[in-house]
């Protein structure tokens, strides 16, 4: 009985838990992991959701450190250096299906976008030579299962599985000054691969008291098959001789490992209607510092480029507690601190994310859930090798909403 009266509870908290989670994530973290529908107690269970965030970081006192492929010596003056808009909103799209193989096993596949970001300063503020647009997005497919077996009050459940994983994107800006009419100096980069991983976990719950802890490793996924292009079309480069000549667009790739991940996640009971909630989660940024990209068929018209990321691990602490309003309706709240996985070069610093949610149960069968949070991204400054800015604390908002279908 007191099962039934609080799981209502646990699904609104973890909607608000969700949500936050998206929208205060450091490095290229979109909706990460989540395996939380594999412990629904119904037979089969088919959950969607979807979330949008928008981050509104702005650069301040914008100084380009690097004149030679400089916006201050195209030709086109001085670029902007206040108040300059950096971050794009996104959705977070998360699908997955359920079911239960007798009374020990349980399976559970998803599609998620775990990876993700967009930056769009555009090309006329004074840092174009260090970004114009960049966007990197995700597809993983995953398949998790587990087997539980009693062990004292509760049952103690054991979690493995692997995911398949896409990483692509592109990065524009600005290469060179305009020399001549018909070339703007810009160019791009474009690169896809894509990689396996494996989780393995255990969990330890007792339905009584609606407890639950499990402790998820997320291995790293090796994208060694990165390949793409870069497009220099659009710039005039050197020939050797005091002259200029077109560049081209040539194949290149690379190599990068998406991180590996551990997550402590706890929750229970502590009021009949009540509910408390929280985890601990690791990421290890840090792997990625400087990405190398390189020319298939090296040439003085085919250079290497890099991307420089730079990033130190990323720690996400969450909290919250949820409440049974009726046998339809609960809520929840949940306070997340995210530290920054910028340190010096970046604008990833600390955030601070309140979200809150509902969960409307009209029938036994159907849940919605509708979440919403709003953070805090605070203030810093950054120095790299052609710009440097400052940046005030910033505001991020994001809203949530999930359907769930269990039987």
């Amino acid at each position: 009985m007191v099962h039934t009266k609080i799981k209502a509870t646990i699904t609104a908290a973890f909607a608000v838990f969700l949500t936050s989670t998206a929208a205060s994530a450091g490095g290229l973290e979109r909706g990460g992991y989540n395996i939380d529908l594999l412990f629904d107690p119904s037979t089969y269970a088919a959950e969607a959701a979807a979330t949008y965030v928008n981050p509104q970081r702005e650069l301040d006192n914008v100084v380009d450190t690097n004149p030679a492929n400089g916006i201050g010596s195209n030709g086109r003056g001085a670029g902007q250096t206040n108040g300059v808009g950096e971050t794009e909103g996104y959705w977070v799209p998360r699908i997955g299906v359920k079911a239960a193989f007798g009374d020990s096993v349980d399976c559970m596949a998803d599609y998620s976008q775990p990876w993700g970001a967009h930056t769009k300063p555009g090309s006329s503020w004074m840092g174009a030579n260090d970004n114009i647009e960049t966007k990197i997005e995700s597809d993983n497919y995953a398949a998790t299962c587990s087997y539980k077996w009693d062990v004292g009050k509760g049952q103690f459940r054991i979690i493995g599985g692997g995911f398949y994983q896409e990483v692509g994107g592109f990065k524009e800006r600005l290469v060179t000054p305009v020399f001549a009419p018909g070339f703007d100096g810009v160019g791009r980069l474009d690169l896809d691969g894509s990689g396996w991983g494996w989780r393995a976990g255990a969990a330890y719950e007792i339905p009584e008291y609606a407890f639950r802890t499990s402790l998820v490793y997320n291995s790293a996924v090796d994208l060694d098959n990165l390949e793409g292009s870069i497009d220099l079309t659009k710039v005039l480069l050197p020939n050797g001789v005091g002259g200029f000549i077109p560049g081209t667009k040539y194949d290149v790739s690379s190599f990068a490992s998406m991180p590996d991940s551990l997550e402590l996640k706890v929750q229970s009971g502590v009021a009949p209607g009540w509910l408390v909630f929280g985890s601990v989660k690791w990421t290890d940024w840090s792997q990625l510092q400087v990405i190398q990209v390189n020319a298939n068929q090296p040439s003085p018209t085919r250079p290497a480029t890099s991307l420089v990321l730079l990033y130190r691990d990323g720690w996400t602490v969450s909290g919250g507690v949820g409440h049974k309003f009726n046998d339809q309706w609960s809520g929840a709240a949940s306070l997340t601190w995210d530290r920054g996985t910028s340190h010096g070069y970046g604008n990833q610093t600390d955030s601070w994310t309140l979200g809150t949610g509902v969960s409307y149960s009209p029938t036994e069968n159907v849940e919605l859930k509708f979440a919403g949070a709003v953070g805090l991204l605070t203030s810093g400054s950054s120095v790299g090798e052609d710009v440097k800015y400052d940046f005030g604390n910033d505001i991020v908002t994001a809203v949530s909403t999930s359907l769930k279908v269990k039987f």
